[in-house]
């Protein structure tokens, strides 16, 4: 089977930049690299919705989210993004283009979470931290111009997984929302 054109520059562009493998960087030095794939891979947003930074409490203090939200006289439905990256590389860069085009193709407020990774803070860290974002963004949607009944939480690759675990907490579980739809995106190629 042959590979799709598109994938095929992409793979050879990452060829030529030489370097050694993301496993035998430090973190620091593999978020760059990643950073720079993501940036070639998905290049940027063709039509920006209009975004905001903020912080949210969380369970270690405040998460920083990117709250996306495209122009409508309506309360649109509420999307928590959880980036992927393995937990360890991605973050609200990494992830800005495809936030907004989430927002605008829906149309949706999207609530990017840019929560604690790996290595620096062990597992359960990021579980917690996406399970305060996303009782917070339920508690405040009307503030962000989101209809609360329509939550729905989403993610790629590690936030895929992220996406999930918070659609499955138990009920029981004080001041934990109940999406209504968890679903996962393929990772850009």
């Amino acid at each position: 089977m042959a590979l799709d054109p598109q994938a095929k520059v992409f793979l050879d562009q990452v060829a030529a930049m030489g370097g050694p493998p993301m496993s035998s960087m430090s973190p620091e030095q593999a978020r760059a690299a990643y950073r720079m794939l993501m940036s070639m891979a998905v290049g940027p947003a063709e039509a920006p919705v209009p975004s905001e930074d903020r912080t949210v409490p969380g369970p270690a203090g405040e998460i920083p989210v990117r709250v996306y939200r495209p122009p409508s006289e309506q309360p649109l439905p509420v999307v928590v993004y959880f980036h992927g990256g393995g937990w360890v590389l991605c973050d609200l860069e990494t992830h800005d283009t495809i936030c907004h085009r989430l927002a605008a193709g829906v149309p949706a407020v999207v609530v990017s979470v840019d929560y604690r990774r790996a290595p620096e803070h062990r597992f359960p860290a990021a579980v917690d931290d996406c399970e305060a974002a996303t009782a917070w963004v339920s508690a405040h949607a009307a503030e962000l111009g989101g209809d609360p009944t329509r939550l729905a939480v989403a993610g790629d690759s590690g936030g895929g997984t992220l996406a999930t675990m918070v659609a499955k907490v138990p009920a029981t579980r004080a001041a934990r929302p109940s999406p209504s739809n968890s679903c996962s995106t393929p990772r850009p190629t």
